[in-house]
Parts: C-alpha cells; sequence; structure tokens
C-alpha cells in the first residue's frame, strides 16, 4: 500500500466537507455493483443474503446508515486496502455515467490529485467517452516537473478546467508517456496564448503555429516596466528569450514526430525518454506563466 491513510482520510475528510455524493447520479448499490461483486459480498443485516440486499435496505429503502459509511466498511476496506482499490473508486467518482457534468468531475479529480501527488499518484485521463474523460489512476513518482507547480497557481485563469486538465496530464504522462507530455506541452503554450488574445480582442489565424502565436501575444503585451533605462532594448531581449522557449516546446514536439508511432518503424525502435518530455514541459510551462502574469499585470 503506498497511498497512505494520512492521504486516504485527507481525500475522505474532503470529500465529506464539499459534500460530494460519490454515487454521483447513480444509487448507492448500482455504483458499487460497478466495481465489485455485490452477490458474492456477505451481508451485515442477517435478513438479506449478500452485501447487495443489505446495501439496498439501508441506503435505498430506509436510508438509515451514514453517507460516509463505505469508506469504512471492511468489506471494501477503502481506507487501508489495494491501491489500486482505492484508485477505481476515485476514478469511478468521476466517470461520465456517474458524474455527467464535465465541469464538476474535472474539479472533482484535481482535489483528489492535490492530496494523491504527496504519495506519486495522479488520476489521468486513459479515454473518453461521449468527448468526456474516463479517468485512470497511476503510479507517476514524486519527482516534481520544474515549471508545473508554478503553472498550476498561475494559470488558473485561462480556461481553468481544460488548462488544468492539460497540467494533470503533462504532470503524469512525463515518466508513463513522454510522447504525450510533449505534445499537451505545447498546446498548453497554444491555450495560454489563446486566451490572452481573445481577451485583449486581438484577431488570430485559426490555423497560426505555435511560434507566431507566440509572437503575436509578445508584441501585443508590453512585457518591461515602463521606468527601466533603454525600454526597447530590453524589451527586445525578453522577446527573444520567450521565442527561445517556443522554439523548444515547438522544436521537441517536432522531434516526437520522428519518433511517433507510426510510418512503420522497426521492432526495437525507441521513441523519446522522460529526460525530454521534461525540457519541453518546463520550457512551456515557464513561458506560459510568463505570458500569464504578464497579461495579467497589465490588466490591472
Amino acid at each position: 500500500m503506498k497511498i497512505s491513510q494520512i492521504t486516504r482520510r485527507d481525500i475522505i475528510d474532503s470529500m465529506i466537507a464539499e459534500k460530494i455524493a460519490w454515487c454521483g447520479r447513480l444509487e448507492e448499490p448500482e455504483f458499487l455493483a460497478r466495481l465489485f461483486e455485490l452477490q458474492n459480498l456477505p451481508s451485515t443485516d442477517q435478513r438479506f443474503d449478500d452485501a447487495a440486499g443489505d446495501i439496498w435496505q439501508h441506503r435505498v429503502n430506509n436510508f438509515d446508515w451514514d453517507d460516509d459509511w463505505v469508506f469504512y466498511d471492511q468489506r471494501f476496506n477503502l481506507m487501508g486496502g489495494d491501491d489500486e482499490v482505492f484508485l477505481r473508486f476515485l476514478c469511478e467518482t468521476i466517470h461520465p455515467v456517474v458524474r455527467p457534468d464535465v465541469t464538476e468531475a474535472e474539479r472533482y479529480c484535481q482535489l483528489y490529485n492535490s492530496f494523491l501527488r504527496e504519495d506519486g499518484f495522479q488520476l489521468v485521463e486513459r479515454t473518453r467517452l461521449s468527448g468526456k474523460s474516463v479517468y485512470v489512476g497511476r503510479y507517476v513518482g514524486l519527482g516534481a516537473t520544474p515549471g508545473l507547480t508554478a503553472a498550476r497557481e498561475t494559470l488558473a485563469g485561462a480556461d481553468p478546467g481544460y488548462v488544468a486538465q492539460q497540467i494533470t496530464r503533462m504532470d503524469a504522462a512525463v515518466n508513463n508517456d513522454p510522447g504525450l507530455a510533449i505534445g499537451t506541452a505545447k498546446e498548453l503554450v497554444e491555450t495560454c496564448c489563446k486566451t490572452i488574445l481573445t481577451e485583449r480582442a486581438i484577431t488570430f489565424s485559426k490555423n497560426a503555429d505555435l511560434p507566431e502565436l507566440v509572437k503575436l501575444t509578445s508584441k501585443v503585451l508590453e512585457l518591461t516596466p515602463d521606468d527601466i533605462p533603454e525600454k526597447s532594448k530590453a524589451a527586445e531581449t525578453i522577446k527573444r528569450l520567450l521565442s527561445n522557449l517556443a522554439t523548444i516546446t515547438q522544436g521537441v514536439a517536432e522531434l516526437r514526430n520522428h519518433y511517433g508511432t507510426g510510418h512503420g518503424k522497426t521492432a526495437g525502435t525507441k521513441g523519446l525518454q522522460s529526460r525530454h518530455a521534461k525540457l519541453a514541459v518546463g520550457a512551456a510551462s515557464t513561458l506560459a506563466v510568463f505570458l500569464t502574469e504578464t497579461h495579467n499585470d497589465r490588466s490591472k
């Protein structure tokens, strides 16, 4: 068990404080049947043969168990059991069938991840169902990727749900799927630039690539304070630095295409590794944070 009881307790306490209905729009027996074979689990009520019967009796028919009963029921052992079981339970609470509101599901995912990352775990998008995210729990390690913490704190105003999803995806994929992390890093900067330009009512081409977007965003923003000497020279230096960050992000993304899974590559061909992903993610996060902070400062 790598997910500590402290982390589990923090998540459960937060769910109670946030009044999160863990079964979503389903009834509790229906929700739990998606994870456990209730007919094979014993009943705690002698009137019933299995867990399906007593859960229905006490949570649907009579409703005389506490709302947080499931976290302390030894049949499910969420507090002290297998990590995979606990992660599957959390993922199921934000599954599109259970919780169709995308914004709500993403908010809860961020809440869970804020605690899980202390033990090296994250909930990440595995696939999509009717355009909505289906999550899976993964061990991503305890090493922090440079730039991501600042990105989480700064980019909340830039399309919060989507940007938070991009950051979570990058964080989880750096070690497990470097190609995905690199591609998402490029998307993060594009999203940041488009958000800033849209909020400033600046027209841009829908087909603009990353360097074009960064160049236009840099031009629109006044990148240096008014009270420094040789302001124009300083501005050019900052623009060059930003351009270099954009070039790194774009370059690694292009390099990823050469190492992609297509084009009939030979067996044993290796793709880009975690260190390449960290380079792209670090550059993209630093660039996105600087542009967003400058935009926010100028907006004041």
